[in-house]
């Protein structure tokens, strides 16, 4: 295990997220420690600064990425998500990764798979001393990312499930990180302030104030690969049963499936990284008098969920020193959209505040 005072960190998939991870931690890198910094919990966070993350391995299977530096590949095509950030030389090579299934269909359209076999993973996080690992595969990544945490198990690190394939929800993969004496935190990143989060606080606003919700949809488009692959309709099951439970997961009465719809609704190339929300909600009030409500939010997807990533992975790295294994329960709640226990959001915070103290 590497020195406690960095956490080191492995990303699978250099794409938007990925950049804007890496460029939000040297934005942030001299950040003063009672500064309020958007996105973040704290600028300290349980003994770790932002500057205390270092990237030690990573890993992809498209051209323009593999054998690039880290600081390049963020910026290699297809990624196009806003620069905020200048990254200088990190002296981390991307590694040639798996691609099972995390290659969609309409992506293998614009770009080419890697030359050669995939690098030996396990023997690259115990070298370079890797902490935590984040998984940025692409929605609909099933097999690859299951191929991946057996790796990540083997190599004795932690574990970020940013999307929404379920690993820290499951019984055999909680279990199976328990038996490893690891902690997973998962699954699938609820951003800073996107459109599940919203979406949920406006579910529990109706129900806190006794407002009957009886339809709502949300339908999102943008224009990253993350749209892209979600034109694969096979790719979209998870996505939608993590972005559905996150919203009705609030409400103390079932939803009818056919009163409820979230989902992405189509892909924009134009809109680059930026991502657009409609929610429309149908509630009934006192005296069965109807209520409507409709909201447009539009935000860059990468960089709304890049803050929430750092919080997350030195969560992890807390966990690790406290010999903590499995899913973290509370952490999981704040920051992901299917955790292995749902809390309304305040008391998610709460109980997250309260275990990077240490109570």
């Amino acid at each position: 295990m590497s020195d406690k005072k960095k956490v080191r960190v492995g990303i699978i998939g250099v794409g938007n997220c990925a950049s804007a991870l890496v460029q939000g931690v040297e934005f942030y890198k001299h950040a003063r420690e009672d500064e309020r910094v958007p996105g973040l919990m704290h600028v300290n966070l349980g003994g770790f600064h932002v500057s205390d993350i270092e990237f030690s391995a990573a890993f992809d299977v498209v051209d323009t990425k593999v054998g690039k530096d880290l600081s390049e590949a963020i910026f290699a095509f297809p990624n196009n998500t806003v620069r905020f950030a200048e990254v200088p030389k990190l002296d981390v090579p991307v590694h040639r990764g798996m691609t099972h299934d995390g290659l969609g269909e309409y992506l293998q359209k614009i770009v080419t798979k890697a030359d050669g076999p995939t690098d030996d993973l396990i023997n690259i996080l115990k070298a370079t001393q890797t902490d935590v690992v984040v998984n940025f595969l692409p929605v609909g990544s099933e097999m690859a990312t299951k191929w991946y945490v057996e790796q990540i198990l083997e190599a004795g690190c932690g574990f970020v499930n940013a999307i929404p394939v379920f690993i820290a929800s499951s019984a055999y993969w909680s279990k199976r990180f328990v038996e490893h004496g690891l902690p997973v935190i998962g699954d699938d990143i609820k951003s800073q302030v996107g459109a599940t989060i919203l979406h949920r606080v406006l579910t529990s606003l109706f129900v806190d104030r006794g407002v009957r919700l009886d339809h709502t949809y949300q339908l999102n488009f943008g224009g990253n690969t993350d749209f892209m692959n979600m034109l694969e309709h096979e790719r979209l099951e998870s996505k939608k049963i993590s972005k559905t439970g996150a919203v009705t997961s609030m409400l103390p009465y079932e939803l009818p499936p056919e009163d409820i719809h979230v989902g992405p609704s189509d892909y924009v190339p134009w809109l680059t990284d930026r991502k657009f929300c409609h929610i429309k909600m149908e509630g009934t009030t006192f005296g069965n008098v109807p209520l409507n409500l409709e909201v447009k939010l539009e935000v860059w997807d990468a960089p709304n969920s890049a803050g929430v990533i750092i919080d997350a992975v030195r969560c992890c790295k807390i966990a690790m020193e406290r010999g903590l294994a499995g899913p973290l329960l509370a952490p999981s709640s704040y920051f992901m959209k299917t955790p292995p226990e749902q809390y309304v959001d305040s008391l998610a915070l709460e109980k997250t505040e309260a275990f990077i103290r240490g109570e």
